[in-house]
């Protein structure tokens, strides 16, 4: 009564059904919350809160023995009263960040319907450069199964099928070999080496690169499937 203000429902359609949702005459401002990789056994999807939440408890549970350390930056000898809050503030700041100059999509990796860990695939001017770098964490109770090697060659595929990159990046400490193992069996070759300082004690950081002609022939029988990419291109620099 005396208010003509057309009222609008949860999507941001207005009441008359004519709209002004993300998905009509507007741009969806988020297209990755479509972004799906699938492999036999996993499910990718891009970070979201709920389900970042399911990777800190993932974390609490373990990651890697005390004793070691495969991480260039030591997260998770973070005081275990914050380390939930760094993980979630962590993913929230990559999020922020993102943009077609600078990306890194956190993947949360899914078995049987439950995050087990995290897959990152990072670019920078890609547009230009046609190169990605991978990273990931695995939680110990799925390690030794080939999950690792799974979700490696699906955003592999993801970004020599669909992006367009020509090269990728991987680095590994040399007293990692589980990680080593995984980037000789897609055919990364030695790219050099450099001294990092972790836990107060300097590691040696083997680098490595794969090019796509190198991926494809070493890939697995299998060919990951995806949907909701084209939608990111723009976002990604990948236009």
């Amino acid at each position: 009564m005396g208010n003509d203000t057309a009222r609008t429902d949860a999507t941001g359609t207005d009441a008359t059904g004519t709209g002004n949702d993300a998905t009509g005459s507007y741009p969806d401002p988020w297209p990755l919350h479509g972004l799906v990789v699938r492999t036999p056994r996993l499910e990718l999807r891009p970070d979201d809160d709920a389900g970042v939440a399911e990777l800190v408890a993932v974390a609490y549970r373990g990651v890697h023995p005390p004793e070691q350390m495969p991480f260039n930056e030591p997260w998770t000898d973070a005081d275990p009263r914050y380390l939930g809050r760094g993980t979630l503030q962590y993913h929230w700041r990559n999020r922020a960040d993102l943009g077609p100059e600078s990306w890194m999509v956190a993947f949360l990796v899914r078995l049987d319907g439950r995050v087990v860990g995290s897959q990152h695939l990072r670019g920078v001017d890609f547009a230009v450069t046609r190169e990605v770098s991978t990273g990931s964490w695995l939680g110990m109770a799925y390690q030794g199964r080939g999950i690792g090697t799974e979700m490696r060659a699906a955003v592999l595929g993801l970004a020599f099928d669909h992006l367009g990159a020509e090269l990728a990046r991987s680095e590994a400490f040399t007293d990692n070999p589980a990680s080593l193992a995984v980037s000789r069996r897609f055919g990364y070759r030695a790219d050099g080496s450099r001294t990092e300082v972790v836990r107060g004690s300097a590691r040696r950081q083997t680098r490595l690169l794969l090019t796509r002609d190198d991926f494809q022939a070493h890939r697995p029988a299998w060919v990951p499937r995806v949907s909701g990419v084209d939608a990111c291109r723009d976002l990604l620099g990948a236009g």
